[in-house]
């Protein structure tokens, strides 16, 4: 039985690297809109967006209870997200800085 989680567990990570190797695939905005919405339902994607919503909140230190008020995302979905930018496997502040940097030189 454990043989068989192991080789479950080797398929399901190769398959989720082949996930992740598509992902990086994507070129535009467009292209990355077409692919998740086919790959998600539109509950997914919201939990998603509700997710990357509050970054920039938690990483201002805002309280969660105001990042609430502002936002309506769950205190537990602020929390989830607080505590992958802090343990997590730095995925955030990765793409969030090159969010940032991109959307100032778009204002320039």
């Amino acid at each position: 039985m454990k043989l068989q989680r192991n080789l479950q567990n080797t398929k399901r990570d190769a398959f989720l690297n082949d996930l992740y190797a598509s992902i990086a695939l994507i070129k535009t905005k467009q292209e990355a809109k077409q692919f998740f919405e086919d790959l998600c339902t539109p509950g997914e994607l919201e939990a998603m967006a509700d997710r990357w919503r509050v970054v920039a909140l938690v990483k201002a230190g805002l309280p969660y209870r105001k990042i609430h008020e502002e936002t309506k995302v769950s205190v537990t979905t602020i929390g989830r997200v607080a505590r992958a930018i802090m343990l997590g496997q730095g995925g955030y502040d990765l793409i969030y800085e090159r969010f940032i940097k991109r959307e100032k030189s778009l204002c320039k």
